[in-house]
Order: C-alpha cells, then sequence, then structure tokens
C-alpha cells in the first residue's frame, strides 16, 4: 500500500512540475497554482475537522509544519526559477536525485533509520545519475545550481513533513499550515505589475491552472500518506521514481532529453529503488 502510494505521488508531482514547464510565466503561474493547492487543501481541512479529525494535538506538530512551510515557500522560488533556467528532465533529475543524496543520511542520523551496504550502493548508484544529468550538454550552470538549490529545500520540508507526522499532525492541517506560508510569500513578493500578472494568468486559464493546483496538493497529500507509515528516507527515495515519469512528460511536452539525461534519469531512478530495497 505505502509503494502504491508513494508511486502515485511521484506520478502525480511529475506531472504538475511538467505542466508548470509549460507555462509562458512560470513565475506567476506557481504563485498562482500554490495558492490554489491552498484553497483546496483548506476545503479538506474543513471537511475533515467536521468530522471530528483532530488536526495537531500539541504545538510539536504545528512548529514543524511552520519548519515544512519555510522550506516549501523556498522550494517554490527555487523551483520557478529553476525551470525558468533550463529543461524539465535534467532540472527535474538533479533537484529529485540531489534531495535523496541528502535526506537519506539525515534520516539515519536523525530518525534512527538504519545504515546498510545496500543503501549506500544505492546512494553511489544516485550520486552517479545526478553526474550525468549535471554535464548534460546545453544545460546551463543556473539551471543546475538552482536545481540543487531546490534539491536542498526539498530535503528540508521531506524531514519537517516526517516529524510533524511523528508528533500526531494530520496530514491535511500540516499542508494547510506549510502551503499558507507559501501562499502569503509568494503573493508579498510579486510587485504589484507581476501579481496583475498573475491575476490575468489565471483569468485566461482558469480551469488549467485550477487543475494544476489541484495535481499539486493530491501529490504533496498522497506522499504525506505514504510517509506517516514509511521511512522518511524510504519513501523519498522511493518516490523519486518520478525522474522516469519527468523524463517522459519531457518528451510529451516537446523537449528533448539527451543520451545524458536519458542515462542519468534512469541511474536515479534504478538508485532510488535500491535504497528502497535498504528499507
Amino acid at each position: 500500500m505505502i509503494i502504491a502510494l508513494v508511486l502515485l505521488s511521484a506520478l502525480l508531482h511529475a506531472t504538475w512540475n511538467a505542466l508548470v514547464r509549460l507555462e509562458p510565466d512560470k513565475d506567476a503561474a506557481v504563485a498562482v497554482v500554490v495558492a490554489i493547492a491552498w484553497s483546496l487543501t483548506l476545503v479538506l481541512v474543513a471537511v475533515e475537522v467536521a468530522l471530528g479529525h483532530p488536526m495537531f494535538p500539541d504545538a510539536r506538530g504545528v512548529a514543524w509544519a511552520v519548519v515544512a512551510g519555510a522550506g516549501e515557500t523556498a522550494y517554490f522560488l527555487a523551483l520557478t526559477r529553476a525551470l525558468s533556467s533550463g529543461p524539465l528532465a535534467p532540472v527535474y533529475t538533479l533537484s529529485r536525485g540531489g534531495a535523496v543524496v541528502l535526506v537519506w543520511p539525515l534520516s539515519i542520523l536523525a530518525l534512527g533509520e538504519p545504515l546498510t551496504a545496500i543503501g549506500a550502493i544505492g546512494s553511489a548508484i544516485v550520486l552517479a545519475g545526478l553526474a550525468a544529468s549535471g554535464v548534460e550538454r546545453g544545460l546551463h550552470a543556473r539551471a543546475v545550481g538552482w536545481a540543487l538549490v531546490t534539491a536542498v529545500c526539498v530535503s528540508t520540508y521531506h524531514l519537517a513533513y516526517k516529524m510533524a507526522l511523528a508528533a500526531g499532525a494530520a496530514e491535511s492541517g500540516t499542508f494547510a499550515v506549510a502551503l499558507a506560508m507559501s501562499t502569503a510569500v509568494n503573493l508579498m513578493r510579486l510587485d504589484p505589475g507581476r501579481r496583475a500578472a498573475a491575476r490575468a494568468r489565471f483569468a485566461a486559464a482558469p480551469v488549467r491552472l485550477t487543475a494544476i493546483g489541484a495535481i499539486c496538493a493530491a501529490s504533496f497529500l498522497v506522499f504525506m500518506l505514504g510517509l506517516r507509515s514509511g521511512g522518511a528516507g524510504f519513501v523519498l527515495t522511493l518516490r523519486n521514481t518520478s525522474v522516469l515519469f519527468a523524463t517522459g512528460l519531457a518528451f510529451a511536452i516537446g523537449e528533448r532529453p539527451g543520451p545524458r539525461q536519458l542515462v542519468g534519469a534512469t541511474l536515479v531512478a534504478i538508485g532510488a529503488i535500491v535504497l528502497g530495497l535498504a528499507r
């Protein structure tokens, strides 16, 4: 069940990233998508509260949700710049694979997940995939840099979500708090002209952007359902098989990943599966 949830989350995550890559104004689009995802999550929270489901049993869950929100906020900002600087496939592979390399040792140190020989082998395969993706011909250094910043952000919110859930917080409540921060920062950082551009983009394509926001929210909420039951390192590494989905979607949106990117994405996915076997 955990594996099915994580793979579904991986597909949804790669899909909304690919759709944002197609947006002419990615900055405005991400601001709108995050606001929509937050609004939809609030509806889910309201339903759960009405049914008597508590969101936060104590302050620890709220505190970790705020930390996750800081990571999410930085993630959306870095992702926007990464997708504006380079093609979907290498940016996605570097950001997701880089997070694997960061989270796995941190989950061992902070959460007591086991260190095994097969885990070390999986990490080495992921690193090889990252190296292949990072030297893709024509990939701008700016795209590589922002993709790696995105990886740091992913690892931050991933571990914070795990800690919030471990404190008994509800998935929807945790994500709602995190997205509240992201939505506020995304809107405040835009000057009046950029906010007008975001409103204009939503007015021009309300169904499309609402759908992207729904896919974004679903990808994170399904991911957290899997995260509650699985180890942080295991869930993130398995979820990052999404690099194969992203590479396939890159072809679907008209991009043509090069041979190094195809090798890199495949290695990252294989390494993630090997790390999953180390669970």
